[in-house]
């Protein structure tokens, strides 16, 4: 089991506070096992493992506490027995009705003294009622797919002779959602896999969830975003491309769905900034995938929008790393990612090879435009250091192995 370091070490500091810590992320993503890894911190530092109380909400086994009422009558019955500070784990909590009636019941219960870490897979987990009940009281953490220094120590775990750049070529092709570990990464079996991940995101986390009707337009919208990630995106110009099939759909839908899939965590919204004016553009944003193998998955290969997938690899990688993360906009030029972390200001161009002094130009000249101290970094697969002006060149797997 890949122990997912970068997630622990952030969930640390909350272990055994007053506060709710909530995991969230696409389904299959990791967030039970990141359950368990919490439980075997706990053992580690001396918690008796009877003092924790676990419940999967997708094992039919427990599907009388799917009510607020009886899951609360049960964790109280279950810690009237343990006598003891009790740690509850609930998984995928999103299938209990009002759940977060239950959650803020137990937190505020001077009666007995609860640890409570829950996962879903829908970003409405914190919106709405959630807020009022919590607010103040939760921190969230995103479990994303495997980063590639991950996955490379997943692999290591069954070829310990594979190269970095070996692992890395199997990154760019399996992409990184924890199970195809188990499938040892084989070809078909893989694709079945996410092409039946993704069918169970239509379904259970937006189509189902949003009581939408038509699945068919649904996924055509859905498709057509995910074929064209790190393109610029109009909602404008979906609904014209449907028009001219005889399909009469109006932006609002469109824009609903999509909101559909970025609540499901399956994508990224990416806004634009104007570098020069300091505001945030609210047209031609852009759209990546949380892995680009489902792409690949459900559409056609990758190989031959390598450009694209680089930079959704990238832009993960961002968010892994908590990085707040726009699309620059300089006169008329763009730059692929401009990251901010409180103080912290790195701008990113992402391409897969510098083949020609055309491609070099396009890549630097951007960030070259920008009159502002913050690193600068060109990215890409060459080896060679093609750095210039201040502006460093970084080959992709050495910026994606660093801490």
């Amino acid at each position: 089991m890949t122990k997912r370091e970068l997630y622990i070490e952030k969930i640390k500091p909350f272990i055994n506070k007053d506060i709710i810590k909530v995991l969230t992320g696409i389904r299959r993503s990791g967030k039970s096992v990141m359950l368990k890894l919490i439980m075997e911190e706990l053992k580690q530092n001396g918690i008796d493992e009877k003092q924790f109380i676990n419940i999967n909400f997708e094992n039919l086994i427990n599907r009388e506490l799917t009510t607020s009422d009886k899951l609360h009558k049960y964790i109280l019955k279950k810690a009237s027995e343990i006598k003891k500070k009790c740690y509850i784990f609930l998984d995928e909590i999103q299938e209990v009705k009002d759940w977060e009636k239950c959650i803020n019941s137990l937190r505020v219960n001077d009666g007995y003294d609860f640890d409570i870490y829950i996962t879903g897979s829908n970003a409405k987990l914190l919106s709405g009622e959630l807020s009022t009940y919590l607010a103040g009281r939760y921190v969230e953490f995103v479990i994303y797919p495997f980063s590639f220094k991950e996955f490379l120590e997943t692999l290591k775990s069954i070829q310990q002779d594979v190269s970095t750049r070996e692992a890395f070529q199997k990154y760019v092709k399996f992409g990184g959602m924890p199970f195809l570990y188990n499938l040892a990464f084989e070809e078909e079996a893989s694709l079945q896999y996410l092409k039946d991940i993704y069918s169970s995101i239509i379904l259970k986390d937006i189509t189902q969830r949003n009581k939408i009707r038509d699945t068919d337009l649904l996924e055509r919208v859905i498709n057509y975003l995910i074929m064209n990630v790190g393109n610029n995106f109009s909602a404008t110009s979906i609904s014209k491309f449907f028009k001219s099939e005889n399909r009469k759909v109006s932006v609002e839908t469109i824009l609903n769905y999509i909101k559909a899939a970025e609540e499901a965590f399956l994508i990224y919204k990416v806004s634009r900034d104007d570098l020069i004016g300091k505001k945030i553009l609210n047209v031609n944003e852009k759209y990546y995938i949380v892995d680009h193998r489902i792409r690949e998955a459900i559409l056609e290969s990758n190989q031959r929008d390598i450009n694209q997938i680089f930079k959704n690899i990238i832009y993960l990688e961002l968010l892994r790393r908590g990085y707040n993360v726009r699309v620059g906009k300089i006169d008329n030029l763009e730059v692929d990612f401009v990251c901010t972390k409180g103080n912290e200001k790195i701008y990113i161009q992402v391409a897969y090879l510098l083949a020609s002094p055309e491609t070099t130009e396009r890549e630097f000249s951007s960030l070259e435009k920008i009159n502002d101290n913050y690193p600068k970094y060109v990215i890409s697969m060459d080896e060679f250091d093609m750095s210039r002006n201040g502006i460093r060149h970084i080959n992709i797997i050495d910026f994606l192995i660093k801490s």
